[in-house]
């Protein structure tokens, strides 16, 4: 006999039009809550996803994973649909694999889970990640940072003095007196990481020393050929796994949240 007691999740669907019509019907269930103006409290929109390893290419389709803005632009529409008004700048967050916070509200039919994040409410995050010199030379081999930590400040030398005559301290640091010559094009106060709790990402920021007309900073994903360069000490780029992040002329960063291997 069949069973007719099956649950939803059983039914879930396996292809990729099925999985993102059913995602996109989870999030409009959510934002239907907040129907009605809540939306200019709203920072950022967070879906999680478990899935085993021989869907996970599948559910990556579906959330347009290469180019996560073309889902952005479908939560948006489905946001206008019910007049939830969310802000310029808020934020869309995928998380694939990881357990679901308990502030998550779970879906029906997915493996799925789903938070609306406000400046009241907000799942606090916690990473951990490392920086090392793939070009250039640092004082030390590898650097760990962590999202309960200060900036970490980025230039030449461990003390250098800045234009106001102060000095700071660059956390990693490019020494002067190395050989390696791509040093020399490193400001002393090139750059900062620091840790965005709306984002849940660690970010970098030029400093005065890292923009037009003096030095730069620019940043290469590993998903993508595209290079991102920073003008401005306003607007900073999220870090993802793999990031290159080139300093002056040829000094290179790379971020990642596992540690170096040692071959």
């Amino acid at each position: 006999m069949f069973n007719l007691f099956k649950s939803d999740k059983e039914n879930k669907p396996a292809d990729v039009k099925g999985i993102r019509y059913e995602l996109l019907q989870f999030v409009k269930q959510e934002l239907q809550k907040a129907e009605g103006g809540e939306g200019g409290n709203i920072k950022g929109l967070n879906l999680y996803i478990a899935c085993p390893a021989s869907e996970c290419a599948v559910y990556e389709a579906a959330i347009y994973a290469d180019e996560p803005e073309i889902f952005k632009d479908e939560v948006q529409r489905i946001a206008d649909d019910y007049a939830v008004a969310l802000p310029e700048n808020w934020v869309m967050e995928v998380v694939m694999n990881q357990d679901f916070p308990p502030e998550a509200v779970k879906s029906n039919k997915l493996n799925a889970g789903f938070f609306i994040k406000t400046s009241k409410n907000f799942i606090k995050q916690t990473a951990s990640a490392y920086v090392r010199a793939l070009s250039g030379e640092t004082d030390k081999p590898e650097y760990n940072i962590t999202s309960g930590g200060d900036k970490i400040n980025i230039g030449r030398d461990k003390k250098a003095q800045a234009d106001d005559g102060f000095f700071r301290t660059n956390q990693i640091a490019f020494p002067s007196e190395s050989s390696d010559g791509s040093n020399k094009f490193v400001s002393r106060q090139h750059a900062h990481i620091e840790w965005n709790n709306d984002a849940g990402k660690f970010m970098i920021f030029a400093d005065e020393g890292g923009v037009p007309p003096r030095n730069k900073i620019k940043i290469r994903s590993e998903k993508s050929e595209d290079v991102i360069k920073l003008s401005s000490t306003h607007i900073g780029h999220q870090l993802q796994e793999g990031d290159q992040i080139i300093l002056g002329e040829s000094a290179v960063l790379e971020f990642s949240y596992q540690p170096a291997t040692n071959e």
